[in-house]
């Protein structure tokens, strides 16, 4: 249940705010760099396409990585020094490194893909677990669950929105420069002007789903032609390099769009993190020490009591 009151609190509604945008520009990443790996990177670089969900993965693992190197230490150093500079810091490094993604060319050296991932995972870990801490100390205890929950909808709300966002970006890139591409790169290929111009204005998001899956869309969508094909130009059409090197620049335009909106969340949580203020822990009400009570009478000695007999 939401308690809207909580929103009065400063801290509190900079920091779920902050949580919110950070999802935003990370919920879609992951699917965007796996795309770029399945569809372009890896088959360019000689992986079948059934192979390319596998090494996906591994080339992805600096991002992980990076996150589970920066989450432990900035936990901690945000007890000390308080969660601002941290979840500050954390999210220019994150703007910082989806600019540099949009600066690496399609077909990347691998090293310089697994520094600018790291260096994501790292920022973004480096946000996390500070600004939770600064969220839950923001709140008076008997509140913390309450508040636990409405900045976990937050997040998970816009971790959804944010794939639906990063998804219709890519694929607004892909439209608008895609089907001139793939009808230049078909016809000079042999295949008709009429069945060119067919599979040129197929959906786009059909060809990224089937790099996404595994599949060579270009084996799928040409195949009622292929039989009329040399066969070598109807394995060089359906091979790792013809699909990847016709799509490189069409994908890059729409990558791109998605990288500047993730990088302007970032800037924009960056903002409203320093905005939460300093150092602050809503300690419970310590009720008032009880009043001392009545002294009591010191008891007669023996010797006292014997007189007054």
């Amino acid at each position: 249940m939401f308690r809207l009151p909580l929103f009065r609190i400063r801290a509190f509604s900079a920091g779920v705010f902050a949580t919110l945008l950070s999802a935003l520009s990370r919920g879609g990443l992951m699917f965007m760099l796996i795309i770029w790996l399945q569809g372009i990177w890896l088959p360019e670089h000689g992986y079948s396409f059934s192979q390319t969900p596998l090494w996906a993965g591994i080339y992805m693992l600096p991002l992980s990585v990076g996150f589970l190197i920066a989450g432990p230490f900035s936990g901690r150093l945000a007890d000390r020094f308080g969660a601002r500079p941290f979840t500050t810091g954390g999210m220019i490094l994150a703007a910082g490194s989806f600019l540099l993604l949009i600066s690496l060319p399609v077909t990347f050296a691998y090293w310089a893909f697994a520094l600018v991932i790291f260096l994501n995972g790292f920022a973004m870990g480096l946000f996390a677990a500070p600004n939770q801490t600064g969220i839950m100390n923001s709140l008076p205890p008997d509140q913390r669950g309450a508040g636990a929950g409405m900045a976990a909808t937050f997040m998970n709300s816009a971790m959804v929105l944010s794939i639906g966002i990063f998804f219709s970006l890519i694929i607004v890139g892909l439209a608008s420069t895609l089907p001139g591409t793939l009808y230049h790169g078909l016809t000079t290929h042999g295949v008709s002007h009429a069945y060119a111009a067919r599979v040129a204005h197929l959906p786009p998001v059909g060809s990224l789903f089937a790099a996404f899956l595994g599949y060579n869309p270009i084996g799928t969508m040409l195949h009622p032609v292929l039989g009329h094909m040399t066969h070598a130009k109807a394995a060089y059409l359906t091979g790792h390099r013809f699909f990847p090197t016709l799509v490189s620049h069409p994908f890059a335009s729409g990558i791109h769009e998605a990288f500047y909106f993730a990088a302007g969340c970032c800037v924009v949580a960056a903002i409203a993190s320093w905005l939460r203020g300093a150092k602050y822990v809503h300690a419970a009400e310590v009720p008032a020490p009880a009043s001392a009570a009545a002294p009591v009478p010191a008891q007669p000695t023996p010797a006292q009591r014997a007189r007054t007999a």
